[in-house]
């Protein structure tokens, strides 16, 4: 099936998977006989892919931006992001407890450690809010059970650790970020 220019396609609002922008949009392509499309986003101008059911490729990335973030923190926390916009759910409770490791160590955990002794080191070490290590065991739990056991991860445990994540880092990084320093 042949896709056509379909200048007379219904607008439509969408958040950009690409750029995060709400956009509306009118001009976009159409697979002949069907009901997929294809619009450009008129922020960034990077085409979006609706299937049959309407729903968008790239999708909207879980969880919003945090600023001050380590070059490698931001780099894992990106990508656990960008995983639950495809649908890659266990990918990214794996990639949320990778970053639990990279954060300790970015914070002064020796590297090498267990797994057990960087949650350990959060906690003790004030970087894990108060009634948060539960948190930081969930995220140990689950990363585990993706790493161990036979059993997918669904958008809403990818969804739940990329919340928490994105907590965990404004605490640590944004946050203090925020505060005036003491004068010279």
């Amino acid at each position: 099936m042949a896709w056509t220019n379909a200048g007379g396609l219904p607008s439509i609002s969408y958040t950009c998977g690409h750029c995060g922008n709400l956009v509306a949009t009118g001009s976009g392509w159409q697979r002949s006989g069907n009901t997929e499309r294809i619009y450009l986003c008129s922020h960034c101008d990077k085409p979006t892919y609706f299937n049959e059911r309407g729903a968008p490729l790239p999708g909207v990335a879980f969880g919003g931006t945090v600023a001050h973030l380590p070059p490698d923190v931001e780099l894992l926390y990106s990508e656990a992001r960008r995983c639950t916009s495809a649908g890659a759910y266990t990918a990214s409770v794996l990639l949320s407890r990778k970053l639990l490791m990279n954060i300790a160590v970015a914070q002064g955990a020796k590297a090498g450690e267990s797994f057990i002794s960087y949650v350990e080191f959060l906690a003790n070490s004030g970087y894990v809010p108060p009634n948060g290590k539960g948190w930081v065991d969930h995220i140990r739990k689950k990363g585990n059970e993706a790493t161990h056991e036979i059993v997918l991860m669904s958008d809403r445990d990818a969804q739940d650790l990329i919340a928490f994540s994105e907590m965990l880092l404004k605490f640590i990084y944004e946050f203090p970020s925020k505060v005036p320093g003491p004068p010279p």
